[in-house]
């Protein structure tokens, strides 16, 4: 049986949709069998980043109203053998399609096919928002460093921990800009860690190579020269168990020890 995760926020548009994407392909490429499911009814975002959009044929709410099967809607990403899937959002669907039974039903059917599930959820902390982290075992807290973002993610950490999820919330500050950092014009990463109060698991620094990944079909983690696919494929491997040491500005060399930031609670 695979875990689920729900990638989450709050606040629109701090990166929760790369986030999943980044993460998914670093844990596939390692040889674990993931499904992305883009919960983002109405916008679909997911299947952009990662350049499939023209396999899409059946999405998620084809499945929840048993138009087609589950397997039919799963969309393999080819540059990942069988490793990596996504499920897509409807474009076409209002958000109250699908309910909390419907959703939880497909989640808990794919953690019997893959190791990990991970959750795209959508902006808020409504319907939507609760269809998500209801069928989620853990959470990644999406943040940037500012109090607008800093403030809903918040509110999400409150709500996440109500839900007693079996693995403790995580967060990802994300979008860091180094010559803020150095300016000290910008939120202190310690700040920002103390005021949420969850373990953090990676730092991910803004830089235009995300954009142009994103624009062409590609995740950033697919650069060896980005800082951000640094920090993104870190976080994957964190996620694992590996001991890699959570520095200002992350890079690939594995020194130091952290300990096993993604266990379960005991």
């Amino acid at each position: 049986m695979g875990i689920s995760i729900v990638v989450t926020s709050g606040k629109g548009g701090v990166g929760k949709t790369t986030t999943t994407a980044n993460i998914s392909t670093v844990l596939a490429s390692m040889g674990k069998k993931v499904c992305m499911v883009d919960l983002d009814i109405g916008l679909r975002n997911l299947d952009a980043v990662l350049g499939l959009t023209n396999r899409i044929v059946y999405d998620i709410v084809d499945v929840a109203q048993e138009r087609v099967v589950l397997s039919q809607a799963l969309v393999r990403d080819p540059r990942f053998g069988d490793n990596l899937y996504l499920l897509a959002a409807s474009q076409f669907s209002d958000k109250y399609v699908l309910d909390n039974d419907s959703v939880a039903t497909i989640i808990n059917y794919l953690k019997q096919r893959f190791d990990f599930v991970m959750i795209d959820c959508p902006a808020g902390i409504e319907y939507g928002f609760k269809n998500a982290v209801n069928s989620a075992d853990a959470a990644l807290v999406v943040t940037n460093p500012e109090i607008a973002s800093v403030s809903d993610s918040d509110r999400v950490v409150g709500i996440l921990e109500s839900l007693d999820m079996p693995i403790t919330p995580h967060l990802i500050i994300n979008r860091i800009r180094k010559n803020m950092i150095n300016e000290g014009t910008s939120m202190k990463i310690d700040d920002i860690v103390n005021h949420l109060g969850i373990p953090l698991i990676g730092i991910i620094v803004d830089e235009d190579e995300v954009i142009s990944a994103s624009n062409s079909g590609q995740t950033v983690v697919s650069d060896p020269n980005s800082d951000a696919g640094h920090g993104y494929s870190n976080i994957a491997h964190r996620m694992l168990g590996e001991n890699i040491p959570l520095t200002l500005f992350e890079h690939p060399k594995k020194q130091g020890f952290i300990g096993r930031v993604f266990g379960r609670k005991k």
